[in-house]
């Protein structure tokens, strides 16, 4: 194989492999972007669900208020 065909592929070859670093580069960025999301939408979801709670008592305090009057 003459030189400059294995300098060319050799090139090539850097290129991958910088590319696939770069890959998983953006992958680390974008699994733990999705970790964030989660936990966020996990912490949401838990303060809606104790808004729902507190609505719903207050709605059982008022069904009471009106009873008794």
């Amino acid at each position: 194989m003459p030189n400059t065909d294995l300098q060319s592929l050799t090139a090539k070859l850097d290129q991958l492999l910088r590319r696939v670093e770069q890959l998983k580069a953006h992958n680390r960025l974008l699994q733990a972007n999705e970790k964030a999301w989660r936990e966020e939408r996990a912490q949401l979801i838990e303060k809606n669900e104790t808004a729902r709670q507190k609505v719903e008592a207050m709605i059982s305090r008022l069904k009471a208020l009106e009873q008794d009057t």
